[in-house]
């Protein structure tokens, strides 16, 4: 609000062409190909994207789910990735877990329908594919066992466990909670036919000054075999991820699994494989060996978030594309890039993203860099308002023609 300018009259003008296909601006050359991911994230942690607010009828809230995947359409986009486990809940019914308390506002209340299973068969209907996305580890975000359901998992076994800067989070240095949150998770696998399990980026809490993840005794426990935690802690992400992935090729063989992790893996300061960037590091603060996960063959795609603008100073997206893209190189794991697009237009961050053109240039840049197989861009909120019109800039100079999402 408050920037009715000439600019924005003529982003109001281009939002339009870009909807109706008459966009003026020339194709990129990827255009020429048929292929790319053109994904969008449909958060509900907190409500953010979806449902709008709790409380709703299962009518309202279908007819705002279905609004977010006809707009995914509308912008030519091909994938929706929709998160369906936020906090060791369910947006399905699951004889594992309770259902979110962001539908209803009460955790474990029946919606009255099934929201995955509708998301699914309706983002199909409209030729969209569906990536189920499911944070692993997050138990609550407040640190009260007692706010949750009496059923929940997390109240039968207290020992499993932890909380962390005002959350709680399950253990994964626990064989028994990586096996749990592995059968809650498949358990959508097995029930629906997804074209994706999606990971996000939280694995071991992001790190808080003062604060320490207090698992010593299953360190003390499961940690023989390592001569320090870290690396112990990594191998049970490592655990987590291989074995998630070959238990969904078992259910459901047509089933990708991808992770969208945090964009730096490490600084080249710290290892000189690493990125030219001076950021958090996954590898060391996480305990997320995403360079690995690459490499190896672990995971059908990735898709970093590079959340920074062209010429950061700590972490510059036209460093990380190319340290990426040399990652991916030789691999079978596609490579997909996460786009702030929730950054666009915001005061408070860089002059870079007060000019709309700015993630329109991260197409641009990405597409001299093959590896790069499409784009994701958070969130669904953002897509559909695109109060600042950056989103109809990369419609109008990328996307003028429809894509088929890579499988």
């Amino acid at each position: 609000m408050g920037r009715l300018s000439r600019r924005a009259f003529a982003l109001a003008a281009l939002s339009t062409l870009a909807m109706t296909g008459d966009a003026g601006a020339a194709p990129a050359r990827r255009e020429n190909a048929t292929t790319e991911m053109r994904g969008v994230w449909l958060a509900t942690v907190t409500n953010r994207d979806w449902p709008s607010r709790t409380g709703l009828t299962a009518a309202q809230q279908r007819a705002e789910l279905l609004a977010h995947l006809d707009t995914a359409t509308r912008r030519r986009l091909n994938t929706v990735i929709l998160q369906v486990r936020p906090t060791a809940d369910a947006l399905w019914p699951s004889p594992y877990e309770p259902w979110s308390q962001y539908l209803t506002g009460t955790q474990g209340r029946d919606p009255g329908w099934d929201p995955l299973g509708t998301a699914v068969a309706e983002a199909h209907a409209r030729g969209l594919q569906l990536h189920a996305w499911f944070n692993p580890l997050r138990v609550a975000v407040h640190p009260d066992p007692s706010r949750l359901v009496a059923s929940h998992p997390a109240r039968r076994h207290p020992d499993w466990v932890v909380p962390y800067g005002g959350k709680l989070y399950y253990n994964p240095g626990l064989p028994e909670v990586r096996t749990f949150v592995q059968d809650a998770m498949l358990d959508a696998v097995a029930k629906y036919p997804i074209d994706a399990v999606h990971f996000d980026d939280y694995f071991y809490p992001y790190p808080i000054a003062g604060h320490a993840f207090d698992d010593n005794e299953a360190y003390d426990t499961h940690g023989g075999a390592f001569s320090n935690r870290a690396d112990w802690r990594r191998d049970n992400i490592n655990r987590l991820v291989r074995d998630m992935a070959a238990r969904i090729k078992q259910i459901r063989p047509g089933t990708r699994f991808g992770i969208s992790p945090f964009g730096v893996w490490r600084n080249a300061s710290t290892d000189p494989r690493g990125s030219d960037t001076r950021a958090l590091q996954s590898y060391d603060e996480i305990y997320a060996d995403t360079r690995r996960w690459v490499r190896e063959n672990w995971i059908d795609y990735i898709c970093p978030q590079l959340y920074w603008h062209i010429g950061n100073s700590a972490a510059d997206y036209a460093k990380l594309v190319p340290w990426w893209a040399e990652v991916a190189r030789g691999t079978t794991t596609q490579l997909y890039v996460g786009e702030s697009l929730y950054r666009a237009g915001d005061p408070a961050q860089a002059a870079a993203w007060q000019d709309p053109a700015e993630l329109s240039r991260h197409l641009t840049y990405a597409r001299d860099h093959p590896e790069v197989r499409g784009h994701v861009y958070f969130a669904a909120k953002e897509v559909a308002a695109d109060d600042f019109g950056a989103m109809a800039r990369v419609v109008a100079d990328h996307y003028q023609r429809p894509a088929t999402p890579p499988r």
